[in-house]
């Protein structure tokens, strides 16, 4: 087994994967994660970093228990039932379940923000505060969703299952380390939030688009949250300048 290892990485190709992989997993983990950030800080205190433990380890397990079934997953890509003469596949259906609760999720976030003394609505029966199990549930079902997207796009990058579960366990890692310093600064700068549940919803659209078929760029989405994100630090840095006249 070590020496069938030895002998695959040692073509540069695949190492080559190995690092595009891991670069496009990371970026794909983005949404995952601020999805993660969002949720757990409507926790108490005392129960966010463990949410967030929880939630990542179970993304983790879900992309390697996937990767067992890698013949099943590419399997997933075939149409199986036509809807408005379009035939989606597993995947397609997935992705749009996915997109709607995201969707869903987004909106209802974005509207108890901007009613932050909201009661019953028409997002819920009663105003009531977020548990740790309702968090956990609504953390796996994206992390599914996720998974499903993560394991094709690795699926579609290499043949060599290893490299997979490298690129998957390197992934997760770096979502591990990132989830707390990215919620406490969320936490920090509450306008952050509002432009996250703006980054969850045009991904909600992005996954529910390409379950019917229409293939939408990631890079142009990247590269669109980058800007929003680069224009929201120059707010910031502008806010601390005038609070910094005032108190002077």
């Amino acid at each position: 087994m070590f020496a069938d290892l030895a002998t695959l990485f040692a073509d540069p190709a695949v190492w080559a994967a190995l690092v595009t992989l891991i670069a496009l997993e990371v970026v794909l983990g983005i949404d995952n994660l601020i999805f993660i950030s969002i949720l757990t800080n409507k926790l108490p205190v005392e129960q966010r970093a463990r949410a967030r433990r929880i939630g990542i380890g179970l993304a983790l397990i879900m992309r390697l228990v996937l990767l067992g079934t890698v013949s099943i997953i590419v399997r997933l890509k075939e149409p199986v039932i036509t809807l408005l003469g379009h035939g989606l596949s597993w995947r397609d259906i997935i992705l749009i379940a996915g997109g709607l609760f995201l969707v869903w999720k987004a909106t209802k976030e974005i509207h108890h923000h901007v009613d932050p003394n909201h009661g019953p609505d028409m997002f819920e029966g009663s105003a009531k505060a977020m548990t740790f199990g309702a968090a956990i549930t609504q953390i796996l079902i994206l992390d599914l969703v996720f998974s499903v997207d993560s394991i094709i796009t690795a699926v579609g990058m290499t043949p060599h299952v290893p490299v997979m579960v490298i690129a998957v366990v390197i992934t997760v890692i770096v979502m591990l380390l990132a989830a707390d310093p990215l919620a406490r600064f969320m936490e920090k700068n509450p306008t952050l939030v509002m432009l996250a549940l703006a980054f969850l919803l045009m991904i909600g659209m992005v996954l529910i688009a390409e379950g019917f078929g229409a293939h939408v760029p990631k890079g142009y989405i990247y590269a669109a949250m980058a800007f929003s994100v680069f224009v929201e630090f120059l707010n910031m840095m502008g806010r601390r300048a005038t609070q910094k006249r005032k108190a002077g």
